[in-house]
């Protein structure tokens, strides 16, 4: 099937206004040979012929007479799309663009966000909450200005390979937990030494998961852990510790309340806390004025601890 010109919907117009081949190609700046080929290929694109061509003037068909309306409204739509897509673009452009990982968009990123609102202009503001692959995914194809996620000086990540700029603007910490039985023990603990013990873990493509193995896989798996969950986000496993299902390392930013209500435990000492960094990575390119005012601000100000 051809391609729609819009041309065609003009010449259209005019031959509907006029009903004259002759009058309309001469309006149109052409011959009337190539004018009637033009008015066949609009009529060959619909499958219906617009015109009654047995009289003189040409008059139009039923369907001719109710695409007057839509010819009309189709050119009228296309005319206003510069100005539509200005204004989608400064819209896009004014926002500030932000794509954190699920951990952190639940708590920590609220938070801080909170503490900044005096400096914040009055910009709007576009959040994305993932997998930090697909936050890195956003930022590397410009559809994000920022990205929020976990860190650790010793694990690597595709931002920072790609000397993407950033800011460490917290703390947090990986905790092992899990809720504590009927003698007020952990339920879980990696002190166990009678029976295997249920692991909550993370799914590959989490940033988490990616720190527990870069930090502490051979010693985790050295334990007498059984893997029987795997998520992908760690609120997902902080239900599932609340029900009792296993242990999982999860960040404090999201269970400091469970552990100082009593309904997490430490399910191991002290030792197998991972202390992580909070980062904010910024597009290498320049920033709409909203984004480099907000970056500057992100840079004088200190870190928060999620602790």
């Amino acid at each position: 099937m051809r391609t729609l010109n819009l041309s065609w919907l003009e010449d259209f117009l005019v031959l509907a206004t006029t009903g004259n081949f002759s009058r309309a190609a001469e309006a149109r700046y052409m011959t009337q040979p190539a004018f009637s080929r033009r008015i066949r290929a609009l009529e060959a694109w619909i499958g219906s012929e617009l015109f009654d061509r047995s009289g003189q003037p040409a008059t139009l068909t039923e369907t001719g007479a109710w695409f007057v309306g839509i010819a009309q409204e189709m050119l009228a739509r296309a005319e206003r799309i510069p100005t539509d897509a200005k204004v989608v673009f400064d819209a896009h452009a004014s926002a500030l663009r932000i794509a954190s990982t699920h951990a952190l968009s639940l708590t920590f990123l609220p938070q801080w966000l909170r503490g900044m609102e005096e400096k914040l202009s009055n910009s709007p503001m576009s959040l994305v909450s993932d997998v930090l692959p697909r936050c890195e995914a956003l930022l590397t194809k410009g559809h994000v200005q920022f990205v929020l996620c976990h860190s650790h000086p010793a694990v690597s990540t595709m931002l920072t390979e790609q000397s993407y700029p950033f800011r460490l603007i917290g703390a947090d910490r990986l905790i092992p937990v899990t809720i504590a039985g009927k003698n007020g023990k952990p339920k879980h603990s990696v002190n166990a030494s009678k029976s295997t013990v249920s692991l909550l873990s993370y799914s590959p493509e989490s940033g988490i998961a990616r720190i527990l193995e870069a930090v502490r896989g051979a010693e985790i798996e050295a334990l007498s852990l059984k893997s029987v969950v795997r998520a992908q986000s760690a609120s997902v496993l902080r239900s599932m510790v609340l029900e009792g299902r296993g242990m999982a390392w999860l960040p404090n930013s999201i269970i400091a309340e469970d552990l100082a209500r009593g309904e997490m435990v430490y399910a191991a000492d002290a030792r197998w806390i991972i202390d992580l960094d909070i980062s904010l990575f910024r597009d290498k390119s320049a920033l709409s004025t909203a984004g480099e005012d907000f970056w500057a601000n992100v840079r004088t100000r200190k870190k928060t601890h999620a602790l």
